[in-house]
């Protein structure tokens, strides 16, 4: 069973900083997409960004703030947030493909607030 294990959520100021780590149980140089996705109260869970080994895709509400990196020998996955604004409050979750199945972390709080 791949896990995949999230990190880095917390409380932050408008115009704060964080990075997002996700971190999987074996190797992800097989998972492709891999990405972020995020879910406010009372909203529907949509994309943030995903990054395959040759293209990087990111919402246009981040686009300029957020930045998608990997690392295959880490095993993980990283969402830099940068700007972050009260609107990116949700709770974040990793995903990734692999062998036709979709794999989902637990997912980590963000809360943008002063």
């Amino acid at each position: 069973q791949v896990q995949l294990v999230e990190s880095g959520g917390g409380l932050v100021q408008p115009g704060g900083s964080l990075r997002l780590s996700c971190t999987a149980s074996r190797s992800i140089f097989s998972f492709s997409p891999m990405g972020w996705y995020r879910q406010a109260p009372g909203k529907e869970r949509e994309l943030v960004a995903t990054i395959t080994s040759g293209s990087i895709n990111y919402v246009d509400s981040v686009k300029g703030r957020f930045t998608i990196s990997r690392d295959n020998v880490k095993t993980t996955v990283y969402l830099d947030m940068n700007s972050l604004r009260p609107e990116d409050t949700a709770v974040y979750y990793c995903y990734a493909r692999f062998l036709g199945r979709d794999l989902w972390g637990q997912g980590t709080q963000v809360t943008v607030s002063s």
